[in-house]
């Protein structure tokens, strides 16, 4: 998976990323004052916490906020820019960085934030099994329509418990073509621009 993982990350570099981030760079300059990138502590294999790169896809915050509100549909956190970026899934991509440092896989659960683990434990105790592996980019539960969070709690719990569940089948059932087919799913749902 490491090799793949490595593999993966260096096509991407050479066929993306080299003309991908001038192009959203000069973009960003348009829709919003800040920076390019927005790093930002998530949860790892282990529970060890690392720093996860994304494109930034929200105005910029004047202060640090840590309490849970989680981005949802229409948010009006998110710029205009941001909002094409995270339906297209596209603002995931320097999470490849991620990738090449060994912290992430190129498939696997999605990595919360630390402060939404605390709330996330609270809602599904089982949810620290998904630590046993590294946390992907795109995973089984993303290719289910399984992104996001809502704003309504109870509705946002049981999503998170189905979340969880395809999560672990994905960790029970893993093989190079599992992973080889969510990515082209995932790639497929960017081109159409499905986020469901």
């Amino acid at each position: 998976k490491r090799i793949f993982d490595l593999l993966f990350s260096l096509i991407v570099f050479a066929v993306i990323f080299w003309w991908l981030f001038p192009v959203i760079f000069i973009l960003n300059l348009f829709y919003s004052n800040g920076p390019l990138l927005f790093i930002q502590e998530r949860i790892g294999a282990g529970g060890k916490p690392f720093r996860c790169y994304k494109f930034r896809t929200m105005f910029q915050k004047r202060k640090t906020d840590e309490s849970f509100a989680a981005v949802v549909e229409n948010d009006p956190r998110v710029t205009k820019l941001g909002a094409i970026l995270r339906r297209t899934n596209i603002d995931e991509l320097p999470q490849f960085i991620n990738v090449f440092k060994g912290e992430m896989s190129v498939v696997g659960p999605r990595p919360h934030m630390t402060s939404f683990q605390k709330v996330y434990e609270e809602m599904v105790d089982k949810i620290r099994i998904r630590g046993w592996v590294k946390p992907g980019i795109t995973g089984w539960a993303q290719i289910h329509g399984l992104r996001g969070d809502v704003p309504e709690f109870e509705e946002n719990r049981k999503r998170m418990i189905k979340r969880v569940d395809y999560d672990l089948w994905y960790i029970e059932n893993w093989s190079v073509w599992l992973d080889l087919q969510i990515i082209i799913l995932t790639v497929w749902q960017m081109l159409k621009g499905d986020t469901r």
